[in-house]
């Protein structure tokens, strides 16, 4: 039997950008600049039109100054991260 992992939840990843990006009074020009990207890519991102790549994202995470792990830990917003059950069954 197959147990497949809980659906990734992408909207809370890009509200956190969105987060991240105002709390430190950015124009989506200002993240685009110090991450590198395009305006349009970090637009389409934070509005959910793109999921963007793994090299996006980190990128992102630079220019933000933040842990890649804590951002994308995010994803698991609605669910346990992996490896978060009691150990003890080991």
């Amino acid at each position: 039997m197959t147990i497949l992992p809980p659906d990734p939840d992408l909207n809370a990843l890009r509200l956190e950008l969105g987060r991240l990006r105002a709390e430190r009074g950015w124009s989506y020009d200002e993240l685009a600049s110090r991450s590198g990207l395009a305006r349009r890519t970090v637009i389409e991102i934070e509005q959910g039109r793109t999921v963007g790549t793994l090299k996006t994202w980190h990128a992102l995470a630079h220019a933000l100054d933040t842990p890649f792990d804590e951002l994308f830990a995010t994803l698991c917003h609605e669910h346990d991260l992996p490896g978060a059950s009691d150990s003890s069954d080991s």
